[in-house]
């Protein structure tokens, strides 16, 4: 059965930073891209940023400069470095994955496996 455990989140002031990471199980995800996504209060979930296994990214327009996803395969974990953090960053970090290795873009890529999210929340 997979498992993606995130951990990482909490209360910071506007200007501090975070680290995310998802740890994944019961499959290898190396060869997959691996995700963040995230859901703020009120709004839908929304895609954050994205890695293919051979390193490619993608970010959303409002965290570009700010954060940045990486991986480490042998531990088959993800992260989400989350620097100059803002107010309007605070929601639910949710991690994901997918086993589908042909795609055309990492945001719409199906993800068919989620953790079960973590909370972040900037004040100001």
């Amino acid at each position: 059965q997979v498992q993606l455990v995130e951990s990482g989140g909490g209360l910071v002031q506007a200007g501090g930073s975070l680290r995310l990471s998802c740890a994944a199980s019961g499959r290898t995800f190396s060869i997959y891209p691996m995700a963040w996504f995230r859901q703020a209060p009120g709004k839908e979930r929304g895609f954050v940023a994205a890695m293919s296994s051979g390193g490619t990214t993608d970010y959303t327009d409002s965290v570009k400069g700010r954060f940045t996803i990486s991986r480490d395969n042998a531990k088959n974990t993800v992260y989400l470095q989350m620097n100059s953090l803002k107010p309007e960053d605070t929601a639910v970090y949710y991690c994901a994955a997918t086993d589908h290795y042909y795609y055309s873009n990492l945001r719409t890529v199906p993800y068919d496996y989620w953790g079960q999210g973590t909370q972040v929340i900037v004040s100001s």
